[in-house]
């Protein structure tokens, strides 16, 4: 049975906004450079309330919807991993101070929540009233991944992007940052700043990405809130995580890889629906166990590259 309460949306929705207001009105109202260990401490905070509502989802809604939403995270989450890699080319690409870039992703997963909040609706509705679009998600998403596990990575050109052109079509863009604002006044004209077409690549990003995503979790379940509010958890704890992998993750080698089989898998699994409906329990070991195999392998990797690069350098 699916979840329909209007009272659990407008709880969700209150408690998500809320803790947005407090991040940047508290937490982040003053730029700052995000140090490894803050990071590390929101991440565990966000990872921690994830499962704490996930316990309730599991306590008041049953085990099969409580198992649907953990599945749900983790592949939302390690799809997620990707936009952190392209957020920190694009950084780089503009020099970003680091003390704006909360800013930025902030701006920029609060827009992602609004449109993967259309996407979900959208895809929800569709499934509902077409079932024979659970074939065309499937089939897409297995052509996703194998595009990814084979598709060499392409370089980053921001200036060549749809989305930067039209902004500069439509407004003056200054040659300079003007602390964390979007936009400035130069000239005794409003412009836009760099940061603001950064937070336009963000956006598109992000976009981007959800359009492999989102099929993916309706793979798991048809619920609008278990689809929903995995995102969002997923999604809210992305900042942080950005702060605490983009150094590295370089050392990452083998998990696109391993994102590639769980595409290749969700979208099996939502193909084969009607013939086989593989329970939820057993989709989540089975992404669980790719992820940690991608890895496990891929630290395993850069330790053995490390210790080839000592012997290198003692001869």
């Amino acid at each position: 049975m699916e979840t329909s309460s209007i009272w659990l949306w407008v709880g969700f929705n209150v408690f998500v906004l809320g803790m947005l207001a407090l991040d940047l009105g508290v937490f982040h109202r003053k730029a700052h450079v995000v140090s490894f260990k803050e990071a590390g401490i929101w991440s565990a905070v966000w990872i921690g309330l994830a499962l704490l509502f996930n316990a309730g989802i599991w306590r008041f809604l049953g085990p099969q919807k409580g198992v649907e939403f953990l599945t749900g995270y983790l592949i939302e989450k390690s799809l997620s991993v990707d936009n952190i890699f392209v957020f920190a080319l694009i950084f780089a690409y503009f020099a970003v101070p680091q003390e704006y870039q909360h800013r930025v992703l902030f701006w920029g997963i609060l827009g992602a929540l609004v449109m993967r909040a259309i996407f979900i609706a959208a895809g929800a509705a569709l499934i509902a009233n077409f079932h024979w679009i659970i074939y065309v998600f499937g089939a897409f998403l297995i052509l996703t991944g194998i595009k990814m596990a084979f598709a060499p990575d392409k370089g980053l050109e921001p200036e060549k992007n749809p989305v930067v052109r039209l902004v500069r079509r439509l407004m003056p863009v200054t040659e300079r940052y003007h602390g964390q604002k979007f936009f400035a006044r130069e000239n005794g004209a409003l412009a836009a700043t760099p940061l603001f077409l950064v937070l336009a690549l963000v956006e598109t990003t992000d976009l981007i990405f959800a359009v492999d995503s989102i099929p993916a979790i309706f793979a798991v379940t048809s619920d609008p809130f278990i689809v929903y509010t995995s995102n969002v958890f997923a999604i809210l704890g992305l900042r942080s995580l950005y702060f605490l992998l983009a150094g590295v993750m370089s050392k990452f080698e083998y998990l696109k890889l391993g994102l590639a089989a769980i595409l290749v898998f969700v979208g099996t699994k939502m193909a084969i629906v009607d013939l086989y409906k593989i329970p939820s329990a057993i989709s989540l070991g089975v992404v669980a166990a790719i992820l940690a195999v991608a890895i496990g392998a891929s630290l395993l990797r850069a330790r053995w590259r490390e210790a080839a690069a000592a012997g290198e350098a003692a001869r």
